[in-house]
């Protein structure tokens, strides 16, 4: 007589996930991915002032920023005058100098969302002539949107 096991030849359902089918999909996507990525760094309008950003750790001195007015004009804010337009050459000397005497304090450019990107990159190219190696860009956190939704 049988013991009571069922019957022979029958298999068990096999409680496992089939995962093959998933792999297929995600190296599909990744494909996609990979033709696609290279075709999204066309270029398109953006406002670029308004981001959200790491803010500078508070050091004992105050960093050098170079601005740029919606005009084009630059300014500096350690010179003695900030309220006062200076040309290229002067800013470079005045950067060159000040970074010999705090040579560790961060140099940032701080541009009009108005002004021509040429001249933020102008006044990036002042600074780096002036021998700063890293040069930071200002921008406004955007303001957080409202909890009500309007």
């Amino acid at each position: 007589m049988a013991k009571g096991r069922g019957r022979p030849g029958r298999r068990r359902a096999v409680a496992e996930i089939n995962v093959v089918p998933y792999i297929d999909v995600m190296l599909v996507l990744l494909i996609i991915f990979m033709v696609t990525a290279p075709m999204l760094q066309q270029g398109i309008e953006v406002d670029t002032p308004k981001t959200a950003s790491e803010t500078l750790s508070s050091k004992k001195e105050p960093p050098v920023v170079v601005s740029v007015d919606k005009d084009g004009l630059f300014y500096l804010n350690v010179a003695e005058n900030p309220n006062v337009a200076l040309t290229p050459d002067v800013i470079q000397a005045r950067v060159e100098a000040y970074r010999k005497l705090h040579p560790d304090v961060p140099v940032l450019v701080k541009g009009d969302q108005a002004v021509p990107y040429a001249k933020v990159i102008e006044a990036m190219a002042m600074v780096k002539v002036a021998g700063v190696d890293k040069v930071g860009l200002v921008t406004i956190s955007p303001a957080p949107p409202n909890a009500s939704g309007k």
